[in-house]
């Protein structure tokens, strides 16, 4: 397993839920915990991952999903078993959509 963790500054999403867990831990798949941080102005993510060797895309495929959702003051852990980059967007998109209560 390769542990990375990347942080963002990010506009502050406000939850709706404390945490919310997304996915299932399965090959070609991964889950996404999204929970409250200390801080409002960034956006902590803990990856563990059995794909070894991927860090630079995993960042591209972060920013980019950064850059168009606000993700400030979160905390997110994912667990993967190799997803693939749509995967993981699709993924991120659905637990941050369920945390901020766009989902039901």
């Amino acid at each position: 397993m390769e542990k990375l963790e990347y942080h963002f500054s990010t506009p502050t999403i406000k939850p709706v839920n404390g945490a919310v867990l997304c996915g299932v831990v399965g090959s070609g798949n991964l889950e996404v915990l999204v929970r409250p941080a200390d801080t409002t102005a960034s956006c902590t993510i803990e990856i563990k991952t059995s794909a070894r060797g991927f860090g630079d895309i995993w960042r591209a495929v972060l920013a980019e999903f950064v850059s168009h959702h606000a993700m400030g003051g979160t905390h997110i852990a994912i667990n993967d078993m190799g997803a693939t980059p749509a995967v993981v967007t699709l993924r991120l998109g659905q637990a941050i959509s369920q945390y901020a209560g766009g989902l039901r």
